[in-house]
């Protein structure tokens, strides 16, 4: 039930959405993949519906099942306050794995703690991760507007690969322009010179979308 908010000058405020669910109603469903706890508490994490009450554990298994082709890589040399958000957006696109390159440590507040739910890889430097890249067979794709990217609009991005974006500010490494094989660049019409890597990461994780994934499988809003 939304209950409507009256605030301090008299005027009525917006409705508080209820976040998630409240205890789960008896008999509780017999399934090893709900929580006891939550079943008996209600279940309030940002999740869709479909992992209502299920353990933290259970939604990842689940979510191995379905994770895309793609791989995120960000550099992190400067602990990139968007490296979160980055984070945040692949869980949201099931990205296969998310590549930390640099410094270990990164600035999770952002992730909203997706991170739990997503695969997160360390490399030391750009050239551990285009080692590792080649072992799998991945080509990686590096985002940056600088001369001589292609459009991101008009190419076709590789089923499986690994997204590659640079920093706030300087962007891609020379080290990582040069371990890309290809670099496409994202169409810009305002006064800027660049846009932050969580935005340049949510449109070309979305591209990919585009491209590979069927209409007939796409899912319905919230679930």
């Amino acid at each position: 039930m939304i209950e409507e908010q009256t605030d301090p000058r008299g005027d009525a405020a917006e409705p508080e959405r209820e976040v998630g669910v409240g205890p789960h109603p008896a008999p509780w469903p017999d399934d090893p993949r709900f929580d006891p706890e939550l079943l008996a508490a209600g279940d309030r994490r940002n999740v869709v519906d479909r992992y209502r009450y299920w353990t933290h554990d259970a939604i990842v298994a689940d979510l191995d099942t379905r994770r895309h082709d793609f791989h995120v890589a960000v550099e992190n040399w400067q602990h990139d306050f968007n490296i979160g958000s980055v984070v945040r957006t692949a869980n949201a696109f099931l990205a296969r794995e998310v590549h930390i390159v640099g410094k270990r440590r990164w600035n999770r507040r952002g992730a909203m703690v997706t991170d739990r739910y997503q695969h997160v890889r360390n490399h030391s430097s750009v050239a551990e991760l285009a080692a590792w890249a080649a072992e799998e067979g991945l080509p990686v794709i590096g985002i940056d507007n600088l001369p001589g990217a292609v459009p991101l609009e008009t190419t076709q991005l590789p089923r499986r690969c690994v997204l590659l974006f640079g920093q706030e500010g300087p962007g891609l490494t020379e080290e990582a322009w040069a371990a890309s094989s290809l670099v496409c660049s994202i169409a810009q019409f305002g006064s800027t010179r660049s846009m932050n890597a969580g935005a340049a990461a949510a449109i070309a994780m979305h591209t990919w979308i585009t491209q590979h994934v069927a209409a007939e499988d796409l899912p319905p809003s919230g679930v």
